[in-house]
């Protein structure tokens, strides 16, 4: 199990620390897929590199909590046993595909290098590896592929690149952080549709960090909504979808476009999400919620509504859900 406990992140902003993440509580189990999902700006993709110890170099720090892979924090690690642990048992598939791969180096060159980081081979059996998981990932002419620079291929190519890299190892859980951003809606399926059957195939524990609760529908078993740095609901997909509980997730739902009227403007949700250092006190959401009153500017609901398997926090759950 891969496991996020009361994890709190703060930032560098102009020198000065400012909390990012607060009390992030996570559990990603093999062979099951857990989506977490929020606006931009909630703090997702932070919390996602943070499982693989990354952006520590960029003013990103632990203040609270921990991250438990099988039992076992990695910020206990030294630099030597991290190494392994990313891209061996831990990959992340990186948002931007544009971007994510180093445009001066060919494909094969950075696949077979991650391969050969982590698995005992020479040149020509990475080389062979390398070949293997690109057919594997639909890739046509993988052998020509590997000469190729990334500036040569498409958008969707280079995301089953990126996909390719991330089951190198064989890893047991897999972070995709918006993994069909920037790419048109044909490919997106297909990489959807790559993902699940990599993942069933081979019982990953999968994170999917994404905005979009259709995709979340389509792909998830669980789901963790996320805004302005705190996991606000959380549980089953089926039972999130059916009985949202806290006004952020049906406020997200809302602006799904295939549930939109046609002919009518797509809702909209009001505001912005608050930036670190600027989160009012009370309720994050306060400001933007229709349901906010003096209570919920002055206090957060911890997890006021918990049968067990799906939590809320807001002061109004009941309200909410039914």
């Amino acid at each position: 199990m891969l496991e996020l406990s009361d994890l709190s992140l703060s930032v560098s902003i102009q020198g000065t620390a400012v909390e990012a993440v607060s009390g992030v509580s996570l559990k990603l189990e093999a062979g099951t897929v857990l989506g977490l999902v929020g606006e931009s700006g909630c703090g997702k993709s932070l919390t996602a590199q943070a499982m693989l110890r990354l952006g520590e170099h960029q003013g990103v720090t632990k203040t609270r909590g921990d991250i438990l892979l099988d039992g076992q924090s990695l910020f206990a690690l030294d630099d030597e046993a991290l190494r392994r642990i990313r891209g061996g048992r831990l990959a992340m598939v990186f948002q931007e595909p544009m971007t994510a791969l180093n445009p001066v180096f060919s494909v094969g060159s950075q696949l077979i290098e991650v391969i050969r980081l982590h698995l005992d081979m020479d040149k020509q059996q990475a080389r062979a590896r390398a070949v293997g998981l690109l057919q594997d990932v639909g890739m046509q002419d993988a052998e020509q592929l590997l000469s190729q620079y990334p500036d040569a291929l498409s958008g969707g190519m280079r995301q089953r690149v990126l996909i390719a890299m991330a089951m190198a190892a064989d890893p047991d859980y897999i972070i995709a952080d918006e993994p069909t951003t920037a790419l048109d809606v044909s490919v997106q399926k297909r990489i959807i549709a790559l993902l699940l059957n990599l993942q069933k195939k081979r019982n990953l524990g999968l994170l999917l960090v994404t905005h979009d609760f259709g995709l979340v529908a389509e792909m998830c078993d669980e789901v963790a909504v996320m805004y302005a740095g705190q996991i606000v609901e959380a549980g089953p997909v089926k039972d999130i979808f059916d009985h949202p509980a806290h006004p952020y997730t049906r406020a997200l739902m809302g602006c799904r476009p295939e549930v939109s009227d046609p002919g009518r403007l797509m809702p909209v949700i009001g505001g912005q999400v608050p930036p670190p250092g600027r989160w009012p006190a009370g309720c994050h959401f306060a400001p933007r919620c229709a349901l906010a009153d003096d209570a919920c500017k002055a206090n957060v609901a911890a997890d006021a509504w918990a049968d067990g398997v799906h939590i809320a926090r807001c002061l109004h759950v009941r309200e909410v859900a039914q």
